[in-house]
């Protein structure tokens, strides 16, 4: 059976971010992730950890100003230092709270910059944080996001994240591929995850249209978790979808599946 995480940037938002680590043990969850953790005191998520028996699996490098529409840094030539001094930062992090996983985001295009400029950058930033991570032997992933959602956004398919894991060329780098972004940009899943689940080193899960929980779309899960399974995946399966009407009613499709949380 999957082991399945919640994420808590997407899950829970009924409540203030810090509330959500209880809410998602009160549900039966034991791993949870986030896409940043940087505004917070680290010793309260710590804590929030300790109390509630919960695992962090996976959180992101820092990815610029999100708030003001920044998807991540990875791929603009002219923000290098500034990629590399958040690669310092979030190794801090997932020491203190015992996380073996980050995610990389490219980041939009830069029209200053050629889009070769941006392969290069892109490729040399993630060498060096891989590098830096296989120190503290921490696993890097790099994620496809589709082009609707986010417009501009650099590294769209899963063909163009492989590449950058085959010109990169270290053994800690892997996909993250969230099946939500696959279906929208590609489809083609079940193909994909059997012939590269080798280097699928997390997945993520939403329906679509929507990016509603499994079961509200055209996604066939119950084939997709069965197929998962089968090709023998290890790492977690995380939920981060918006959860419809809320959190709690949207974990129906669990148990409609034949599911537990563990």
């Amino acid at each position: 059976m999957p082991k399945f995480a919640a994420n808590l940037t997407m899950l829970f938002t009924e409540l203030p971010f810090l509330e959500r680590f209880n809410a998602a043990r009160k549900a039966g969850f034991r791993a949870v992730e986030f896409l940043f953790p940087y505004e917070y005191a680290i010793n309260d998520i710590k804590s929030l950890l300790a109390e509630n028996s919960l695992q962090v699996v996976l959180f992101n490098l820092p990815a610029g100003n999100w708030a003001a529409g920044e998807r991540g840094i990875a791929a603009d030539p002219g923000r290098k230092e500034e990629f590399r001094d958040g690669v310092r930062q979030a190794i801090n992090w997932a020491g203190q709270l015992n996380v073996s996983r980050l995610n990389c985001l490219a980041g939009k295009v830069n029209p200053a910059f050629s889009q070769e400029e941006h392969w290069q950058a892109l490729v040399d930033n993630v060498h060096y944080a891989a590098q830096v991570l296989a120190e503290y032997d921490l696993k890097l992933m790099v994620e496809p996001i589709n082009h609707y959602d986010v417009p501009g956004f650099f590294l769209n398919t899963t063909r163009q994240a492989l590449q950058l894991i085959n010109d990169v060329n270290m053994p800690n780098v892997y996909l993250q591929y969230d099946l939500y972004h696959a279906q929208k940009e590609e489809g083609n899943l079940t193909v994909t995850l059997r012939e590269n689940i080798q280097k699928i080193g997390h997945i993520q899960i939403a329906d679509n249209p929507g990016r509603h929980q499994p079961g509200t779309g055209e996604i066939n899960y119950p084939f997709l978790l069965r197929e998962i399974d089968s090709l023998g995946y290890e790492g977690y399966v995380s939920l981060e979808y918006i959860p419809e009407p809320d959190t709690l009613s949207s974990l129906g499709w669990l148990t409609a599946y034949g599911y537990t949380l563990r």
